[in-house]
């Protein structure tokens, strides 16, 4: 029989994965699942970003999650590091399983060079993190969150930034920056409004009903602005003051994907000069925001705090998405 450590966390729980698990249960497998413990989900979240930031080996896990870790044939992890402290111990480990599109978390070189399979869970967040686009491009062009504060501050306010009368998607052009599964899924759910879809995309090659266009075409024609790539080295940083600098007045920027696709500090300075009309933006530097940060006192952006992947569906669903993929592709060789 094959023994599985599930390492559960606060966004998946152990309850959540033992019943996500449960096709691998029926395959004869024996799962011990053992939760990573936080004292709240900021704290937890502040591990996931160091890990993502600087990868597997950054964290280390506590000595009561590795305990017999030499008896287990596969790891199933979301957010806990699974590096070469992890790998070496786990003197059996023939599987890693990761419940999130990216494999940050996993020293995933090392891993194969131990001849270790490792499956992730790719398309998890398509759903969570487009519908939350779109809600993010309407709270900014409407000024829907701006209104609701207005009122609870006691003000009937009309005006905002964007003026008088708000634009409209249906006339608006929307440039997604990255059209992979999310940026696909964006245009999707924009296309019914009736607006012009263009995507910037080095890697995407196949047919589309939308228009590619380059980076430099994007930023000076579209209306709003969305990003959809993944963060590497190459892509940091992919959207600054020079492209601000092209943009129309009335532009607006989203980005639900990774902060470092924007350069904060020139999104921040277009912002206050008006460059731009406004943004929208779930995720930051420094999480949680500080105190301080110039978005708190700036009229023409739409914050929430990296909420953009948090629903019931992103996250108890892929233990067992993960489950059927472990059966497909590593149980069924």
């Amino acid at each position: 029989m094959l023994k599985c450590l599930a390492i559960a966390d606060l966004f998946i729980d152990e309850t959540m994965m033992e019943k996500g698990l449960q096709e691998l249960t029926q395959k004869n497998i024996d799962i011990t699942v053992r939760q990573w413990k936080h004292k709240d989900l900021e704290a937890l979240q502040q591990d996931n970003i160091r890990l993502e930031k600087q990868g597997s080996e950054a964290v280390l896990l506590p000595e009561e999650l590795l305990a017999g870790l030499e008896e287990y044939d596969l790891i199933i992890t979301q957010f806990a590091p699974v590096g070469k402290q992890v790998i070496d111990k786990a003197k059996k480990l023939k599987c890693i399983g990761v419940l999130r599109a990216g494999i940050e978390n996993v020293n995933s070189a090392y891993a194969r060079e131990k001849g270790i399979t490792v499956l992730n869970t790719p398309g998890r967040s398509n759903t969570s993190v487009s519908e939350f686009t779109v809600g993010l491009i309407l709270s900014e062009i409407r000024n829907i969150a701006r209104a609701n504060q207005k009122l609870k501050e006691g003000k009937w306010e009309k005006q905002y930034p964007n003026g008088v009368l708000a634009p409209e998607l249906k006339e608006s052009i929307v440039g997604l920056i990255g059209y992979g599964a999310i940026g696909q899924r964006v245009a999707s759910l924009i296309r019914p409004f009736g607006g012009t879809i263009i995507f910037f995309d080095d890697y995407y090659t196949g047919a589309s009903p939308d228009t590619k266009v380059s980076l430099d075409e994007l930023v000076r024609q579209a209306d709003i602005i969305s990003m959809h790539y993944r963060l590497t080295p190459e892509t940091k940083n992919m959207l600054n003051k020079e492209h601000f600098s092209k943009m129309k007045k009335n532009a607006v920027v989203i980005n639900s994907a990774r902060s470092g696709l924007i350069n904060e500090q020139d999104l921040i300075e277009a912002l206050q000069q008006k460059l731009i009309a406004g943004a929208a933006v779930d995720v930051f530097e420094k999480e949680p925001l500080p105190e301080d940060h110039p978005y708190l006192t700036l009229e023409n952006v739409t914050i929430t705090p990296h909420i953009a992947g948090s629903t019931v569906g992103n996250f108890g669903n892929s233990p067992s998405i993960l489950g059927k993929r472990i059966i497909n592709e590593y149980l069924s060789k």
